[in-house]
């Protein structure tokens, strides 16, 4: 073999050295960058679930609360609509598992409240308030029904989502 030749094959070695170096430089960084990715991922599940927690948690405390007569119909259908709807991974199709709740909510949502309901006449108010009752007289059955299904979906939630927040 020449010379030339041989010159020729280090020179082909170092380049397919140096190419499977970089090559292998690329693979640990990628790898690197995807196990930030999981790392940010799982964070960012693991808020989500502690969000949601936070959520169930309420919505457990007004369920018992309109259990005990300690919180009115109106506010606790309004309140849990919103909760519910507000959940990263809601419970399944909850205007369909619990009707009555949002129903209520969406036939009073219109009803001023907090400073819009100050600057009401009294005669205004009595009007919404009665309207307000007739739709909680109408409801309150299924109410009731819908809170006996929602507490133990709500429960479960909760242990799920203590499970992934405390397994993290």
């Amino acid at each position: 073999m020449s010379t030339s030749m041989i010159v020729l094959l280090v020179v082909a070695a170092l380049i397919i050295f140096a190419l499977a170096a970089y090559a292998s430089y690329l693979l640990f960084k990628l790898r690197d960058q995807n196990k930030l990715q999981q790392a940010a991922a799982l964070e960012q599940q693991r808020k989500r679930a502690e969000k949601d927690e936070k959520i169930i948690s309420s919505i457990l405390i007004i369920c018992k609360a309109m259990q005990e007569k300690q919180c009115d119909l109106s506010e606790g259908c309004w309140r849990l609509s919103v909760l519910l709807e507000s959940m990263e991974e809601p419970l399944q199709k909850p205007t369909e598992r619990f009707p009555a709740i949002f129903s209520l909510y969406n036939k009073i949502s219109h009803m001023p409240i907090l400073e819009e309901r100050k600057k009401l006449s009294k005669k205004e108010k009595l009007t919404l308030d009665l309207e307000r009752m007739g739709y909680e007289e109408e409801l309150e059955a299924d109410i009731f029904a819908d809170i006996q299904r929602l507490i133990p979906d709500a429960e479960n939630r909760q242990t799920t989502l203590r499970d992934l927040t405390q397994s993290k």
